[in-house]
């Protein structure tokens, strides 16, 4: 009984397992006639849906996207060029200050009377001069005697013009227009030219420092135009480069660049991490094809375009310039023709389809 019972069993199951291979195969045998609308012989075949642009002639702007850091115009940590005692500090923090404002005083009481002392030093000479110039004419001196005189003079000025420039340097004052920083001495304190006062930052232009691939370091220009934007507004500003390293980074391969922007509003302050569109070149009346239409072959690309007769033809091209969704097409296409967008990889040469133009 239990070997029948084994037998009787496996024969079910392969019974099920033939079942389960040929019913639907039969089944779709049966159903054929009805899916293809045809009662025999082969049916005709469905054209494929598919979307395609018509080229137009375009302005295709080169583009990098990278990243810059904002610079100031121009920045210093003033510090004095002499030491001394700070007797008066003249500015506010975070004040506008334009160039040649003094900012610090220090005590200059010495150098004053040294040069008091040296002006009536001159004035003595002075009076001995004119006094020997008189006699000289009347050659009751000899010239020796009226040059040691007319040196003593001489020597005079120059020791008050000396004490005249070191009095100068007892006032710091603003090199250039700018925002004073936050201050970092106070009356009292005696400074020496190592001891930083306060800084000052010209932001208006600011300059925007990024670096470029090596590979684009030919097409840069004097003038180039770059847009920019930071996290705090998505609105982009506009400036140009107006000087570039002379040599390549050898360590990242990356050339360095500076451009130049107004900012009166200062809206963009130095430190800032700034996103950038560099404009490398600018191509009038280009051919441009969403990149999910080039198909890359051994011996190129190539791309499908949709005849007047709604086929399929294949034609060869030659790509330039490549953007983020688009690519330049040099040569196989002209402007008019449809390009297949989708159904790209389905397509074949000769196939019917049914085009729907887009923007």
């Amino acid at each position: 009984m239990k070997k029948t019972t084994k037998i009787g069993l496996i024969i079910g199951i392969i019974v099920i397992v033939l079942i389960a291979f040929f019913y639907p195969r039969l089944a779709d045998q049966r159903a054929e006639p009805t899916a293809t609308g045809s009662t025999g012989g082969g049916g005709a075949q469905q054209a494929l849906p598919v979307n395609v642009i018509q080229l137009k002639r375009e302005t295709l702007r080169n583009q990098l996207q990278v990243t810059g850091t904002i610079l100031p115009n121009e920045s210093v940590d003033l510090r004095s060029e002499i030491s001394g005692l700070v007797t008066r500090i003249n500015f506010r923090e975070g004040q506008y200050v334009t160039k040649g404002t003094p900012l610090v005083y220090l005590n200059d009481d010495e150098l004053q009377a040294q040069y008091q002392r040296l002006k009536y030093t001159q004035k003595l000479f002075e009076t001995q001069e004119n006094r020997q110039k008189q006699l000289l004419a009347r050659e009751a001196i000899s010239q020796e005697e009226y040059d040691i005189v007319l040196n003593q003079y001489n020597t005079a000025i120059s020791d008050i013009k000396l004490v005249e420039a070191q009095l100068a340097k007892t006032v710091v004052r603003a090199p250039f227009n700018g925002k004073l920083g936050l201050r970092l001495i106070s009356e009292g304190t005696v400074i020496s030219p190592t001891t930083p006062i306060v800084s000052i930052v010209n932001i208006d232009p600011v300059k925007i420092e990024f670096s470029i691939p090596e590979r684009y370091a030919n097409q840069v220009t004097i003038g180039s135009p770059i847009y920019f934007s930071n996290e705090s507004s998505s609105e982009e500003e506009e400036g140009k480069v107006y000087a570039f390293e002379p040599q390549v980074d050898l360590a990242t391969r990356t050339l360095k660049l500076r451009a130049q922007s107004p900012n009166k509003e200062g809206k963009f302050l130095p430190g800032m991490f700034v996103k950038i569109r560099f404009i490398l070149e600018v191509t009038e009346d280009a051919l441009m094809v969403p990149a999910e239409s080039v198909i890359p072959e051994l011996e190129g690309y190539k791309v499908y375009v949709a005849t007047a007769d709604g086929k399929v033809e294949q034609k060869k091209i030659q790509i330039g310039t490549r953007t983020e969704s688009h690519v330049q097409i040099l040569s196989g296409l002209n402007e008019g023709d449809l390009v297949l967008t989708t159904g790209v990889m389905q397509a074949r040469q000769g196939m019917s389809i049914q085009p729907t133009i887009i923007n």
